[in-house]
């Protein structure tokens, strides 16, 4: 089964394990928001039902799914069906491109980021949420994906790995943060900070900016 058909299927859970998950779910939020600006024009790829489009004043998203925009529709965001790795876009409209836990289910990532690469105006911002394979609970997501729905075909990578293909794809002054110091439920307050940086926690936040032009260099 593709990642694609899951969450179609599954767009309704998807949405609802958000509630049941609010602490965690506001941590990221928060980790997020130390990159994400509410100037200029904003677009979030892989948008799902909008859970962090909304939150952080994004206003346009894409996605594969037609039964995730469904949703993210009745949340008022304009949204369209289309893949990250081929929008339906003209080059550098945007100030801004968010991706949360999407690359983990790309293909092939490099193509991706080249692709937000062309569409993002020069010195703007690309905001890529993600789980490090290199933290401990990235390496226990890893060893469980198997017994979850969504994360079964999911490949995880770690921040060095994600940094690297930033950089090759035309992306600079990289910042991190990162949260989660901890697995599922059992998250204490501590657990939940927001840290510079990146190492131990799960959820790690990457803020990069375009440093060439679609041609060539700046």
């Amino acid at each position: 089964m593709s990642v694609i058909t899951v969450f179609e299927q599954q767009a309704q859970e998807y949405d609802e394990w958000f509630d049941a998950h609010q602490p965690v779910y506001q941590a990221e939020i928060a980790a997020l928001q130390k990159f994400v600006t509410t100037t200029g024009l904003g677009i979030e790829v892989g948008v799902g039902t909008g859970r962090f489009a909304v939150p952080l004043g994004i206003r346009f998203g894409i996605d594969p799914s037609r039964r995730m925009l469904n949703i993210a529709r009745q949340h008022c965001l304009r949204v369209c069906q289309a893949m990250g790795e081929r929008l339906p876009f003209r080059d550098e409209p945007f100030d801004l491109v968010l991706l949360v836990t999407v690359i983990c289910f790309v293909d092939d990532v490099p193509t991706l980021l080249g692709e937000l690469s062309r569409v993002l105006k020069p010195g703007g911002d690309l905001v890529i949420g993600f789980l490090n394979r290199n933290s401990n609970s990235g390496r226990i997501y890893e060893s469980q994906k198997e017994a979850s729905a969504f994360y079964r075909e999911a490949r995880f990578y770690s921040a060095e790995e994600v940094a690297d293909w930033g950089r090759a794809a035309g992306f600079g002054s990289l910042r991190f943060s990162h949260t989660l110091f901890c697995h599922s439920g059992n998250c204490s307050p501590r657990d939940l900070e927001i840290r510079d940086g990146y190492g131990e926690g799960a959820f790690v936040v990457l803020d990069a900016i375009k440093t060439t032009t679609v041609g060539g260099h700046l």
